[in-house]
């Protein structure tokens, strides 16, 4: 069972449809004793970062992810859930994530003479920086769907997988380290490509 985080962020149909699709089988929950009885955990997200800390610190949910991320169980964050894992982010101020991996979430670079909008929204190449088993059945340079203004920034190069390029901005798109792993992109929305990754996850636990 892969229990989908719910702490009122994240677009949890769509990634619990993309799931029910490839057969995996997967709960929508907050509850304590579904978390600790998964057998893997994915954290989506949408929306602001401190917002997103505060809903999941009120809810104890922050001692719980770190507890069965200790366990090694797997974790894959989606898109505002891949910032989550990380240090800290700056959405307005400094706010303290998860811890998980090291790296600071940073607003992306605007460049208008370029055509370069802030939110980043659309489909774009992924480039690989190491091999993954996650990944490893994907051709390079296949798109992906993103959405967002922030990204990683001072990460361990050795976490990064894959990224994408978008003006001066270079997005880590996939992370990974060990047992924890992040899309910065939308696998539930990116076609084949996105649910063989979300089907590689699911084979994780098997």
């Amino acid at each position: 069972m892969i229990v989908i985080i719910d702490y009122g962020m994240g677009n949890l149909s769509s990634v619990k449809n993309a799931l029910d699709f490839l057969g995996l089988e997967s709960k929508i929950s907050s509850d304590e004793e579904d978390i600790r009885n998964s057998k893997a955990l994915i954290l989506p997200g949408v929306g602001a970062f401190p917002d997103a800390m505060d809903t999941i610190e009120r809810l104890s949910l922050d001692k719980i992810i770190r507890e069965e991320v200790a366990k090694n169980k797997p974790l894959l964050g989606i898109c505002l859930g891949m910032q989550l894992l990380f240090e800290n982010g700056f959405e307005g101020f400094e706010r303290k994530g998860l811890g998980l991996l090291k790296g600071s979430i940073v607003k992306m670079k605007a460049d208008k003479k370029n055509n370069i909008k802030i939110p980043h929204i659309g489909w774009n190449n992924l480039i690989y920086n190491k091999n993954d088993e996650l990944f490893n059945s994907i051709e390079e340079g296949k798109f992906v769907y993103y959405v967002h203004s922030y990204f990683v920034q001072n990460y361990n190069d050795d976490d990064l997988v894959a990224y994408s390029e978008y003006g001066e901005n270079k997005i880590p798109g996939v992370v990974r380290c060990k047992n924890v792993m992040g899309a910065q992109f939308h696998p539930e929305k990116s076609g084949t490509v996105g649910l063989d990754i979300l089907k590689k996850f699911g084979e994780l636990i098997k």
